[in-house]
């Protein structure tokens, strides 16, 4: 059995006036995509009814990037999409060269599209001499000459405040809620995997008919190491669903749905946004724990790397239709009420 994949999610009620052939013909309006996640730029394209500008990537012998915009751009509107997923630092890198590569080519108006916020979880300093790199990331992307910023399910809230210019804060929660509710699950209980996911967990169970809230406690002996040390919350004869804002080598949330189980949960479901899936990650989730692992297309997913249990949801259409608001000067946030 193959993972399933679900593109696009077109979940978004549309009026008329905002179709996505609105923007066929807008010639102020560009996208271009880097090479991290090809696909969902494809198909936020495919929403707005505009085709990923052109445009040549190359890497040196000694691995330096070049990046040329193959048509003119000067008084466009630029949307630049790239999550900055693994590796991390080159795709970082890409971006950035994107951004001076539109700025020199006086492009009216700069936005750094990204679905995946990479470094985001290095926002506070919790220990000594530490560096705070999420803001340092905000600061090569600003320096960079990026005008405004359009982000999805950042790790922590206080990334928008790194930002000294304009940042859309998006979320892949109505994609994933839409599934859950098609999937007519009963006596479902949402569980947080930490304290510290708590209120995102609330959140979602309160748009699933104020579903009952439950959250594992954990304390983290080092990093990517987690000993789960009790459950609050009854998820005895439930269905219990896992939520949190990416699944990294899947040791939180893999302990967590085996708590769940050994208190009498009937099921265990995983639901995040972010499929970072790194080091023994796809072993922990399709050890048989999780009746299905359910993550969007924000970070691409190898056809190796998939598993039966795996169900991926496009989120090109919020994408798609925060650009669009974007570039209207219409308002983002309403998408979400």
């Amino acid at each position: 059995m193959e993972s399933e994949v679900v593109l696009p999610a077109d979940l978004l009620p549309r009026r008329s006036a905002l179709q996505p052939v609105r923007l066929m013909g807008d010639e102020r309006l560009r996208l271009f995509s880097g090479s991290a996640n090809a696909e969902l730029a494809q198909l936020v394209a495919r929403y707005l009814g505009l085709a990923p500008g052109p445009l040549v990537r190359k890497s040196f012998a000694d691995g330096e990037v070049y990046v040329q915009i193959q048509e003119s751009i000067r008084g466009c509107d630029v949307y630049l999409i790239q999550p900055t997923c693994a590796p991390v630092n080159d795709h970082l890198m890409e971006m950035l060269i994107l951004i001076d590569a539109c700025r020199r080519a006086s492009a009216r108006q700069i936005t750094a599209v990204i679905p995946y916020y990479g470094y985001a979880r290095a926002d506070r300093k919790t220990a000594g001499r530490e560096s705070i790199t999420a803001k340092l990331v905000a600061n090569l992307i600003t320096a960079a000459g990026v005008d405004r910023v359009l982000a999805m399910d950042l790790h922590s809230a206080q990334i928008q405040a790194y930002f000294d210019i304009p940042l859309d804060h998006v979320y892949g929660s109505p994609v994933l809620l839409q599934y859950i509710k098609d999937r007519q699950l009963e006596d479902i209980v949402i569980v947080s995997p930490d304290v510290g996911g708590v209120s995102r967990a609330r959140a979602f169970a309160k748009k699933l008919d104020d579903a009952p809230l439950a959250f594992v406690d954990k304390r983290r002996q080092a990093h990517n190491e987690v000993e789960v040390m009790n459950l609050v919350g009854d998820v005895h004869g439930k269905t219990a669903i896992l939520v949190d804002d990416m699944i990294d080598t899947a040791g939180t949330i893999s302990e967590a749905a085996r708590v769940l189980l050994e208190r009498g949960a009937r099921e265990v479901y995983a639901c995040a946004t972010h499929p970072v899936f790194s080091a023994n990650a796809i072993e922990r989730l399709s050890d048989g724990t999780f009746t299905e692992v359910i993550v969007t297309n924000t970070i691409p997913v190898a056809p190796e790397r998939r598993f039966p249990q795996l169900r991926i949801l496009s989120v090109a259409d919020l994408l798609g239709e925060a650009i669009w608001r974007i570039h209207e000067d219409s308002s983002v946030s309403s998408m979400f009420r």
